[in-house]
């Protein structure tokens, strides 16, 4: 019986091919967005669950608001880790991890600059489950420069020899490490990404560092599955009041309880590290860029609403048709068939359509998926669409869309009364219009909506990327690690100066945007303390970035006394509530033999993430830094070479390093591109299979008003009036798609807006093109078969009657 269900099915299918061709395309076309976009999700779900007991591991990050300014980072002091094991009864590991962001490495001739670089307990390889392929996970990083590389890296320095034992040169001290491991490439969905792990007892700060300090190391504990996470936070908080609290009161000069009383911060607090990528984007100083959990719901529901239109397409179509299949319910309901078979018979002919577009779909994951990953920043691999979770999801979402897209056509079809139907009374399917119409409706307004909100996504990153941010960031080249050049350094700046094309040059400690170096200061002659975050730069830094100066000057070489001297900018002004800042002087609260004078206010300009208000900023001297940025004119290719000429011929066992400062701010909207590119890609999508729907009742709309067509014509009727009036009701419906998507797209975008300090304003004509678009689309869509059904000699459509 089930045999002779499907075999029916297919005849049809096989019977009324540009419908086929139509439900089908429009399934594959969302499948194929849903299983993207699943294995996309997965990823984003999954980092760091591959850990053997991930559910127990934990990060520690601090929470600390001194002087009004409040943060939060991934990083703690270097003895947290041990007390805690020691102290703790519910740890049963705790490991460090600190990051080295970019160190030369040198073997024989060969010198690289690694960016992934970690210094990591000895316990690294007990707790964590990164795959060991040589060595002895207990000894591999025990002693002092021990060194574990991955095999990539093996390759890289040593080709088909074994590394181990090998002897490699680290940092600008040329300290020898031993190769005592080699390690599997960690899972692109860790947080924790190296090519080489260092042995912590390499590093003098992390072997001696007090509880003072605050030097990006990184704090994981494991704790036994009975114990409470509130207990071990109560603990962290009697660390901080034991052997932080006292240092705080010196340099505050008041209690620590004082200091909570008057709104202070200064916690550690625990979080799962399986959830750090998603749930804690705004900590910062993380081993590694994090996302957000709101993407994934953002795509999670574009995907959901792609899929869904594809189902109402079918949904539509199968209803339209239904006076084509009304004889052949009513012959088969005479002939006995119970509703019940009506209904498989009808369902099987959805699983048909949705197995075809199932297939599809996953052929178009394998042929799409390097374009999603360059559209996402990802690396998903094919072979994860195999895995029990996909597999498992694919098989959902197939069931789930062969019930969805059948049930209601088996239903409505199957409720046909026979007799009726044999005397011709069913015709068109018009007593589902309704319905149709409301589908309709629902899938222009979810496709509206993501073309007002891509165009909005974009507009909003245009203005940031042109915004004026108080600084000049283009034509600005950086070198970075001029501390390699040692005694060379500032005759290499003279020879910079010196080239072609070059209008200035600076030293810094900084390459923007961002500034890590967060200190506290006080006025002199109050208890008020602030922190502020602060740079280091030489004498030509505000010519180089093209900053204004707005009260006094900058640091000058007719001032030997600037060595103490400070300038800061408006923001720290306005913090402090100076009226007369050029005469005011900072200190350290933990120093106070210190102070540093103020010589100038620079104008506010942004040097972080445009998501917040400029914050206060203290640019101190340095005559020689680690970063050299350069202004310079013309070919940007040009100026590369030129300067790396000169790198080479003063640093020529040394790699050069640059980048351009505007691609720098670039990197700033990145998450915030992709999802605009996303959007792009999969409205797109939308709007296509919301048209392949539209395309099909439009054709079988015209199929049905042949007659009518044909006496309009004989009368005199244009053919622009006959489209005209049979897409009226299809214009409607957009319109009516258009109010409702303008609603919900102003309140999404106004919330996302919201996110950013600095946004655009929402205005109409966003959301009025936006809809002209889908409209145009739509009709141009509709018209196709209006016009092709108008141009018909209409002796012919009279005669079929």
């Amino acid at each position: 019986m089930l045999r002779n269900y499907f075999k029916v099915a297919f005849r049809n299918i096989v019977k009324h091919k540009f419908y086929a061709i139509l439900n089908i395309a429009g399934l594959a076309f969302g499948l194929t967005a849903c299983f993207l976009i699943g294995l996309y999700i997965s990823d984003e779900l999954l980092f760091d669950r591959f850990h053997k007991d991930y559910q127990n591991i934990y990060h520690v990050g601090l929470h600390a608001k001194i002087g009004g300014q409040e943060f939060q980072v991934a990083s703690s002091c270097p003895p947290l880790a041990g007390e805690m094991s020691n102290a703790i009864p519910g740890v049963e590991q705790a490991i460090r991890i600190k990051p080295k962001r970019s160190i030369v490495v040198k073997y024989e001739d060969k010198f690289f600059t690694e960016t992934k670089v970690l210094y990591v307990d000895s316990n690294f390889f007990a707790f964590f489950s990164f795959d060991l392929l040589e060595g002895d996970p207990k000894t591999v990083l025990k002693e002092p420069s021990s060194i574990v590389i991955t095999h990539t890296t093996s390759v890289k320095y040593f080709g088909d020899q074994s590394a181990l034992g090998k002897i490699i040169v680290i940092g600008k001290d040329n300290e020898a490490f031993k190769v005592t491991g080699i390690v599997q490439e960690a899972p692109v969905n860790s947080h924790i990404q190296f090519d080489m792990l260092l042995s912590a007892a390499s590093d003098k700060n992390m072997m001696k560092g007090g509880w003072g300090d605050n030097d990006a190391t990184h704090t994981y504990f494991r704790k036994n599955p009975k114990t409470k996470i509130e207990l071990i936070d109560q603990k962290l908080r009697a660390f901080v009041e034991k052997h932080i609290a006292p240092e705080l009161e010196d340099g505050f000069g008041i209690s620590f309880k004082e200091f909570e009383k008057q709104g202070g911060i200064y916690s550690y607090y625990s979080y799962p590290m399986s959830s750090s990528h998603l749930y804690y984007p705004d900590i910062q100083d993380n081993l590694n860029p994090v996302s957000d959990i709101k993407y994934v719901y953002i795509i999670s529901a574009v995907g959901i609403f792609i899929l869904l239109i594809a189902c109402i397409n079918f949904m539509n179509l199968s209803t339209a048709r239904s006076a084509s299949r009304a004889k052949e319910v009513g012959l088969r309901k005479t002939l006995g068939s119970a509703r019940s078979r009506l209904v498989i018979q009808f369902l099987s002919e959805s699983f048909i359509y949705v197995f075809g577009a199932t297939i599809i779909a996953i052929a178009g994951v394998y042929f799409l998926l390097p374009s999603f990953n360059l559209l996402s920043g990802k690396v998903l691999l094919f072979n994860a669409i195999f895995s029990p979770i996909i597999l498992g999801s694919i098989f959902t979402i197939f069931i789930t869309v062969s019930l969805l897209a059948g049930s209601y056509p088996a239903l409505y079809l199957t409720s046909f009364n026979p007799i009726d139907v044999l005397k011709g009374n069913v015709r068109s399917g018009m007593k589902s219009k309704g319905i149709r119409s409301s589908l309709v409706v629902v899938q222009f307004s979810i496709s509206i909506a993501l073309i007002i909100c891509t165009t909005v996504v974009y507009n909003q990153l245009s203005f940031l990327q042109e915004k004026n941010i108080g600084l000049d960031k283009q034509n600005v080249l950086a070198v970075k690690n001029t501390n390699r050049l040692e005694t060379n350094a500032d005759a290499f700046l003279v020879a910079i100066t010196g080239q072609a094309g070059v209008e200035n040059a600076s030293f810094t400690n900084i390459v923007f945007p961002g500034i890590n170096d967060v200190s506290l200061f006080r006025p002199v002659g109050t208890k008020r303390d602030l922190l502020i975050r602060n740079y280091a730069a030489d004498y030509n830094n505000l010519n180089v970035l093209k900053i204004d100066i707005v009260q006094g000057r900058y640091f000058s070489k007719d001032f030997p006394s600037d060595s103490a001297a400070i300038v800061i900018n408006e923001a720290t002004v306005k913090e402090l509530g100076w009226s007369n800042p050029l005469k005011e002087k900072l200190t350290d609260p933990f120093d106070q033999s210190i102070s540093y004078h103020v010589v100038g206010v620079v104008k506010d300009f942004n040097f972080e993430s445009f998501k917040t208000k400029v914050n206060p900023l203290l640019i101190h001297f340095q005559k020689r830094s680690n970063n050299i940025l350069i202004r310079y004119n013309g070919n940007p290719k040009e100026a590369v070479a030129s300067i790396e000429t000169l790198w080479k011929r003063y640093a020529a066992n040394e790699p050069f390093e640059y980048s351009f400062l505007d691609e720098n701010f670039d990197l700033l909207f990145r998450e915030d591109q992709r999802l605009g590119q996303l959007f792009t890609v999969l409205s797109g999508i939308a709007i296509f299979v919301a048209c392949l729907g539209l395309l099909g009742l439009a054709s079988f709309t015209a199929e049905q008003r042949t007659r009518e067509i044909g006496i309009r014509k004989v009368m005199g009727a244009s053919v622009q009036s006959i489209n005209t009036m049979l897409s009226r009701e299809f214009m409607i419906l957009v319109g009516i798609s258009f109010i409702i998507a303008a609603a919900f797209a102003w309140y999404a975008m106004h919330n996302w807006l919201d996110t950013f300090a600095y946004r655009i304003r929402l205005g109409p004509t966003v959301f009025l093109l936006s809809g002209l678009l889908a409209t145009v689309i739509a009709w141009l869509t509709v018209s196709y078969h209006f016009i092709k059904a108008a141009r018909s000699n209409p002796v012919h459509a009279l005669r079929s009657e």
